[in-house]
């Protein structure tokens, strides 16, 4: 088998989310995406990658990982763009290997450790991610969990724990940052931004989880002081923030409170998590398999932090491929405790534009059992007329 095409479509209604897909003669294809920087990600694959994924056996995923990452990309420090636009080819040649072998890419990472995956509400609307992150909400509709979580927070708890789903992800404090550029924060803003949680917990007690996201938008002076105020509410884990360019900043904001650290789909490759898990500077580790490296490398992420002891959970606030290959990791490492999922995206655009189909039960996501990562775009997408189009043969 050899590959014969590398393409990349995106829709102008999505300007930051670019798929992948690769062909070969055996007429096979393997679908991915990725987020960010979509103009660069497609003139890397097309300029860079393509001269080393054409004529070349899909079935050598690690030699060609190993290509493009030493030859095409550590060289000029490419951990950016360049990693995305890997990491895309990379679960798109998982696909193509696990169709060929008609078994689902959980079987080539080792089988079934867990049936099934927790997962938790990321609580944005349909819209939150397609034209950039954190719009204003759309509107009070069912969808548009953004909205709620400043507005109806208690409504929205009882909501997603009617639907068995017993954790979500919040982030109430991002508004804040906008004014003094995450440099500090106010005691009635403080106020204000522990409103939420104190609502949630009057209303459901600790029958859900809570996570706070913080975005990487604060300092660690205004982090310590949030991480204090939400203490009380014993939420499941602080998520970035503080960006995690000064690993031993985040270990000094890690020493000052109780609650978990999670850290950090901002990172990207094994090199990278090794400094965070040598400096013990996070209690749980979160990685994005479109962002850090693909699967190749986010199943080395994971045997890394599976030696430190530390558990993982995988990140998706992005795209439906994104989503499948983190549930395949997961559901095949045994030190995973979370898929992150949108039930807003999976109520809309992530089936309306993929074959995508996911079992999710009592707050749990059932391993796929499709061959591949389970699913490939409809094709439908490609008669739109937003559609943009480019293909390496």
């Amino acid at each position: 088998m050899k590959i014969t095409s590398v393409e990349t479509i995106q829709l102008t209604e999505m300007p930051y989310l670019v798929f992948v897909r690769i062909g070969t003669d055996a007429g096979i294809s393997g679908t991915s995406d990725t987020y960010y920087t979509t103009d660069a990600i497609r003139g890397f694959i097309h300029q860079e990658a393509s001269p080393v994924l054409l004529g070349a056996d899909p079935f050598r995923v690690e030699a060609i990982w190993d290509e493009l990452h030493t030859h095409h990309m550590a060289r000029w420090g490419g951990i950016g763009m360049e990693m995305r636009a890997l990491s895309a080819i990379d679960v798109a040649l998982w696909d193509i290997r696990a169709q060929a072998l008609d078994v689902p890419v959980y079987e080539l990472l080792g089988g079934l450790v867990h049936e099934t995956i927790p997962t938790y509400n990321t609580c944005a609307g349909p819209m939150y991610g397609l034209a950039g992150f954190n719009r204003a909400g759309e509107g009070r509709s069912s969808l548009d969990d953004l909205w709620a979580q400043n507005n109806e927070p208690a409504k929205l708890a009882e909501d997603l724990l009617s639907q068995g789903i017993t954790a979500m992800k919040i982030w109430p404090f991002d508004r804040f940052a906008l004014a003094s550029g995450g440099k500090r924060i106010t005691a009635a803003e403080i106020d204000e931004g522990v409103r939420p949680f104190r609502e949630i917990r009057a209303a459901v007690g600790n029958d859900i989880g809570i996570m706070l996201d913080g975005h990487g938008y604060w300092n660690l002076a205004a982090a310590k002081t949030i991480a204090a105020a939400v203490e009380e509410f014993s939420l499941v884990w602080l998520e970035d923030l503080i960006i995690p360019n000064d690993i031993d900043a985040l270990l000094e904001l890690k020493q000052s409170t109780t609650t978990p650290i999670v850290a950090s789909e901002m990172l990207a490759t094994r090199y990278q998590y090794r400094h965070l898990l040598e400096r013990r500077a996070a209690d749980i580790i979160m990685i994005d398999p479109t962002w850090a490296g693909g699967i190749t490398e986010s199943k080395k992420i994971i045997a890394l932090a599976e030696s430190f002891g530390r558990p993982v959970t995988m990140h998706d606030c992005t795209g439906p491929f994104t989503l499948l290959a983190g549930v395949h990791l997961a559901v095949s490492a045994p030190t995973a405790i979370f898929q992150e999922s949108l039930r807003a995206y999976l109520a809309t655009w992530y089936p309306g534009l993929t074959t995508i189909e996911l079992e999710i039960t009592d707050g749990r996501i059932r391993a796929p059992r499709r061959s591949g990562i389970g699913a490939e775009l409809r094709p439908e997408v490609l008669q739109r007329p937003d559609v943009v189009r480019q293909i390496s043969e």
